[in-house]
């Protein structure tokens, strides 16, 4: 139900002068009134950096039908009679009605426009796009019209927003229409001997951005298009975990109610809220898309004294099932006490919607606004209702809570643009019977020719032409194979409209050719920065901002191969630390991705082989961290787990911040799920990073995973590479190399020259403990990678109490220490590498390693 806008009154601010500061205070106060005068400016500017920014509509039409004089709100909107507003009517049989004594909340309800044959406003609006349309019915009493029993239709020439409508008692209706004109026509219709009535409406601008053109699917999932072509109706707007917001506390005119009513079991929820000039709007969330008051509140999990805090918060609403919905959810961390510890799970009607949702990784603060889009389908509407669920994801560590700040639920118009019954606003009706048995031929048509497709495709297999991935472009092969179920982002408002460059919903922007032609200066051979079996890596820019161009080469099987899982892939994973897929092109038979630039590049380029400045202990450790983040997302965030199987310092990219990105995801399964504790797959992978129970058995899991990682830690400290042919044969494998030197108890003596004297020693014992559980023989014996990330921690705890000078045993690692960590720890600065230095105390070593090793891997599918 909604409320009256407001208009948001201009804030003054007034200008002390310099020589106002002088007279009324003596030379003697100066200094104390000096940093007085400076809190105060700096609480105004807090003030005002903290509010809301009112939006104002180009157009703004309040109607008071059937009044005699113009009537003001309280909350200071001015409503004028359609009698003075000449031209905005068109109507024969109309009639004006009153009460004075009617119970509204204000006095446009005091009169109505009554309606015994069809009446169309009409208003000229400056420009088109989306806009509010907002009406209000009160059936008040009168000696001539029974309102109450009045049955009528509304539309516009978009969209039938009322069929067969009755109001008995007050009401108002909300719409979110997408105007194609500025000519704008409300039209009412009275049922056969019955009226058509209306107290007030309302006409105005809604921001261009508050909807996208593209959405996310619930289920199946992928990419919902057109969103700017469909009608809205807005059913519900809930301020989850805090009190009631009227439309004077709303830019946009909208109400927000509590979520008690619709909140299942009381019990498993907490409130919690903040100030609200702590709610800091990030540049691409802009203010108006739900006030401070709904940030600054939210429902959290309650704490329900068991060890496993294990359980979802559930909110039902009932709606109509013959209709799709746009499901928007608001969320802002106001109550982690540091980034990265909050990572939880949503389910809509029982679907995943948004799995190991990590605020962090996409608003890099706390306190920060994000909301999320998702479309459900009719199908999924089951028992007329929407379920909203939140619960803990399950991560070994950190805290296990949830938290939802709140919820809009739109109804989207049917097959014929109705947003009510089955009639659109062209009078067509959707089809009964006639459309069940076109349905069901068309069903089995398409299900016969995707099985004779399939047959087609298992019988030419082994025989196609040499020019077949020519033939057969980015688009045969774009859409996801089997997401499923799994687990994906809604629309983010991160990149939602295509106007940006980054513009990731789904498979993210189409780009054409030709743009992609002239942001690689047609795909110059300098602006090469990485090669591979799919073909080449270009720098480019698009919109001022770099990115990189991935280029399939149609000539490589495997190139094709690999692009088709790594579009698989990204279209299901969004996270901090994982490389995010921007857009991609598939004109002219090409395949190119387009993603995120990593201005610093690999992690090998800084460890060795470049003449690069090297990293510090610290950066090390939070690079480890970051990428340790990264593929406990990918094994943990979804049902069934995904494996990266190519792990490698090469596959780990450092953005401008030395932030952490795990990329190429080329040779990534699937995991076994539930049902089995493995997948047997052909063996593929990197020579020195590859698990050796993987290899002999070809049974992949994800502790393949961890395996390598752990190699990876081992070039992190020792800055030498997995694999060197050059070393002598116990130097040549770095994995078996190292882990005899830890065994010696002398693992200090080939770590990177550079970090003697920086490093704290027991910082160090946790590090390499990690990587040695990592290496572990069998599967079964190495840590999950959340058991990897809690040592890692642990260790740039360690490092940090050392370098501050602490003296007090830290016991427990907190779950997030990149996070909590003081920026001001500062490490002595490592002097430039000098050439790698190779101990010459090998005696003793195993001989199980080297060329044999080489030797054994000599007919390895490898990279």
């Amino acid at each position: 139900m909604m409320m009256d806008n407001n208009i948001k009154k201009p804030v003054i601010i007034h200008t002390l002068h310099s020589s106002s500061l002088i007279s009324p205070f003596p030379s003697s106060s100066m200094a104390s009134f000096i940093p007085f005068l400076f809190s105060l400016i700096l609480i105004f500017t807090i003030s005002i950096s903290a509010a809301p920014i009112s939006f104002n509509p180009k157009d703004s039409f309040y109607i008071a039908c059937g009044s005699n004089q113009k009537i003001t709100t309280p909350d200071g909107k001015t409503y004028q009679s359609d009698q003075d507003a000449h031209g905005f009517l068109a109507a024969e049989d109309k009639y004006l009605v009153s009460d004075p004594n009617a119970n509204g909340p204000s006095r446009i309800y005091n009169s109505a426009r009554v309606f015994l044959k069809d009446a169309t406003y009409t208003f000229t609006l400056q420009d088109s796009g989306w806009h509010w349309v907002r009406l209000h019915f009160l059936p008040i009493k009168t000696d001539i019209f029974k309102l109450e029993t009045a049955n009528f239709n509304v539309f516009t020439d978009e969209a039938t927003l009322l069929h067969s409508f009755s109001a008995n008692n007050l009401t108002k209706k909300e719409y979110l229409i997408h105007v194609k004109s500025q000519r704008f026509n409300i039209k009412f219709e009275p049922q056969k001997n019955s009226a058509a009535f209306i107290n007030a409406l309302e006409v105005s601008t809604a921001p261009e951005k508050l909807i996208g053109e593209t959405g996310q699917k619930l289920y199946p999932v992928g990419q919902f298009d057109g969103l700017n072509q469909k009608s809205f109706q807005t059913v519900y707007r809930i301020n989850v975990g805090g009190d009631l917001i009227t439309s004077e506390n709303d830019t946009l005119g909208r109400m927000w109610v509590p979520d008690e009513e619709y909140l299942k079991t009381k019990n498993m929820a907490k409130n919690m809220n903040v100030q609200t000039n702590v709610i800091k709007y990030p540049e691409l969330v802009p203010s108006y898309m739900a006030p401070q008051k709904v940030y600054a509140t939210a429902a959290e999990m309650a704490d329900s004294n068991t060890i496993q805090q294990i359980f979802n918060i559930t909110w039902e609403f009932g709606v109509e099932k013959s209709y799709p919905y746009f499901v928007r959810l608001h969320f802002c961390d106001i109550v982690s006490k540091a980034l990265n510890e909050l990572y939880f799970n949503v389910y809509i009607n029982g679907k995943s919607a948004i799995s190991g949702f990590d605020l962090s990784s996409i608003t890099g603060n706390l306190a920060t606004p994000n909301y999320q889009d998702i479309v459900v389908d009719s199908s999924l509407i089951d028992q007329d209702k929407i379920v909203v669920q939140i619960g803990p994801a399950q991560v070994e560590s950190g805290p296990k809570n949830a938290i939802l700040n709140g919820v809009e639920v739109f109804k989207m118009n049917n097959i014929v643009g109705s947003l009510d019954g089955e009639f659109g606003p062209d009078g067509k009706a959707i089809p009964q019977e006639g459309h069940k048995k076109m349905v069901a031929a068309v069903g089995f048509a398409m299900m016969f020719g995707a099985f004779v497709g399939l047959g087609a495709m298992v019988v030419k297999w082994h025989k196609r032409p040499q020019d077949w991935q020519r033939r057969n472009s980015f688009s045969s092969w774009l859409l996801p194979l089997h997401v499923g179920d799994s687990a994906i982002f809604g629309k983010s408002n991160y990149g939602s409209h295509r106007s940006s460059v980054f513009s990731t919903g789904g498979f993210g922007r189409r780009f054409t050719f030709e743009e992609i032609k002239e942001c690689t200066k047609n795909f110059e051979a300098s602006g090469i920065i990485g090669v591979g079996g799919f073909g080449n890596v270009y720098i480019g820019t698009l919109d001022g901002t770099q990115v990189a161009v991935k280029r399939g080469n149609p000539q490589s099987e495997q190139g094709i191969n690999e692009f088709m899982t790594e579009i698989q892939m990204l279209s299901k994973l969004r996270h901090k630390h994982l490389v995010s897929l921007i857009g991609y092109c598939d004109e002219n038979n090409e395949m190119i991705l387009v993603y995120e630039f990593m201005s610093n590049g690999p992690l090998r380029d800084h460890l060795y082989g470049k003449n690069m400045a090297p990293l510090s202990w610290k950066q090390r450790l939070e690079i480890s961290i970051g990428a340790a983040r990264g593929l406990h997302y990918l094994h943990t965030g979804s049902a069934q787990g995904i494996i990266h199987r190519d792990v490698k310092t090469t596959n780990i990219l450092l953005d401008d911040n030395f932030i952490a990105k795990m990329a190429d995801f080329g040779l990534s399964k699937d995991g076994p799920g539930q049902q089995a504790d493995h997948v047997s797959t052909a063996v593929k992978g990197s020579f020195g990073y590859l698990d050796p129970e993987y290899f002999r058995k070809q049974q992949l899991t994800d502790k393949s995973d961890v395996y390598s990682f752990g190699v990876v830690l081992l070039e992190v400290l020792c800055a030498r590479p997995a694999i060197n042919p050059a070393l002598t044969r116990e130097q040549v494998n770095l994995a078996e190399f190292a882990m005899n030197w830890k065994r010696k108890g002398m693992l200090d003596k080939i770590i990177d020259p550079v970090l003697v004297g920086s490093i704290n020693p027991e910082s160090m014992k946790k590090f390499a403990e990690a990587a040695e559980k990592c290496l572990a023989e069998y599967g079964s014996d190495r840590p999950t990678m959340g058991d990897v990330l809690w040592n890692l921690e642990y260790a740039l705890q360690l490092q940090e109490a050392s370098v501050q000078g602490k003296t007090k045993d830290i016991s427990t690692p907190g779950t997030n220490s990149t996070a909590t960590s003081p920026t001001a720890a500062v490490e002595s600065a490592p002097q430039p590498r000098p050439n790698a230095i190779i101990p010459e105390q090998t005696q003793g070593l195993d001989d199980k390693s080297g060329t044999a090793l080489l030797a054994q891997f000599s007919n390895l599918s490898g990279r």
